[in-house]
């Protein structure tokens, strides 16, 4: 494959950068259809007049169609897509990043969508279709799937594709609730997820920054202490990975305890635990959901940030699971490169 492509920019250079505007025209009409001309222009940084003769072109192959709402891609213009992930993978350089990333984080599997997510809403959108689609390859027969709350994870249930169903599965929320904004709680995700899987779920209504007396009595509950005790079936996890700063904050943190934070080289958040760049806890709060310990226990786990600002979080949850699946983005992947080198 690579042989072929060095080949081909020898003596067609300009079919690769053909190759590379088209798809790039193709993934965002995906990523943001229905979208017209001249927003697919701003979206691309591309002059409108350059957008119209490619548009032109990828609708008469039938990759595009285009209504009054705007453009969308039609079934082979997806089935291209995916086709072409791994061409563009190599032309940009992605494959030799999601290598150098397996190497020196030392995970099991790293996997690159193009883009900074701290930069381009889209490209988180990327990161979910590519974590739903390596989340329908682990799944087996009953299957009890965990996933945690958050923006991140909102997206990968939004692009779990329904071409299969799974009704044997069981969804469940890994942590209790979070925040205010109920679309990106664990509930309404794991909900989310079942849905489009054709499975069976559970909810948690527990919220996850609660005082560690008022959690202690709350396990005491039967309803909820079953519940955590089937957490521990979770055999496929897909979370997302905080800054420790961040989810501090989220959980009404005291400025001073989040100083603390940051004094002890906490770096990242997961599972109630603050961790610093190595991967150790440097500080644990009680919470209602899965436990580390569990965490360290499931069969398939799969991380899922991107974004620059995130790269040390990254580092220090992936040196807690060497088996684990990384899914990020090329702004995530570089920043790392450039802190372990």
């Amino acid at each position: 494959m690579n042989d072929l492509i060095e080949l081909e920019k020898k003596i067609v250079p300009e079919i690769v950068d053909i190759l590379e505007k088209r798809y790039d025209i193709l993934r965002s009409v995906y990523l943001c259809q229905p979208i017209g001309r001249r927003a697919l222009a701003t979206q691309l940084n591309i002059g409108e007049r350059t957008i119209r003769t490619e548009v032109a072109v990828l609708k008469d192959q039938g990759l595009l169609n285009i209504e009054s709402m705007g453009m969308y891609v039609t079934e082979d213009g997806k089935n291209v897509l995916d086709d072409l992930k791994d061409v563009i993978h190599s032309l940009k350089g992605l494959s030799d990043l999601e290598m150098s990333l397996e190497k020196v984080l030392g995970v099991k599997k790293v996997i690159i969508v193009q883009g900074n997510s701290d930069e381009d809403e889209l490209v988180l959108k990327d990161m979910g279709r590519a974590s739903a689609k390596y989340l329908r390859s682990v799944i087996s027969y009953n299957s009890v799937i965990g996933i945690t709350g958050g923006t991140t994870m909102a997206q990968v249930a939004e692009e779990m594709c329904q071409e299969k169903k799974y009704s044997d599965v069981l969804v469940l929320p890994a942590r209790g609730g979070l925040g205010k904004n109920v679309e990106i709680q664990a509930n309404s995700i794991a909900a989310k997820l079942a849905q489009k899987l054709g499975g069976n779920y559970r909810l948690l209504h527990v919220p996850d920054n609660i005082e560690e007396e008022t959690i202690a009595a709350l396990l005491k509950v039967p309803e909820v202490n079953e519940f955590v005790n089937t957490m521990k079936n979770i055999d496929v996890l897909v979370f997302g990975m905080g800054r420790a700063d961040e989810m501090a904050k989220k959980r009404k943190s005291s400025e001073e305890k989040i100083e603390k934070l940051i004094e002890k080289g906490a770096v990242a958040e997961a599972f109630g635990h603050y961790f610093d760049r190595n991967g150790d806890t440097v500080w644990e709060s009680m919470t209602v959901g899965l436990s580390l310990i569990d965490f360290k226990k499931v069969g398939n786990v799969i991380g899922v940030a991107g974004g620059e600002r995130k790269a040390e979080a990254i580092i220090s949850i992936c040196s807690i699971r060497e088996d684990m699946i990384l899914v990020t983005d090329e702004g995530a992947a570089k920043k790392i490169l450039d802190i372990v080198n």
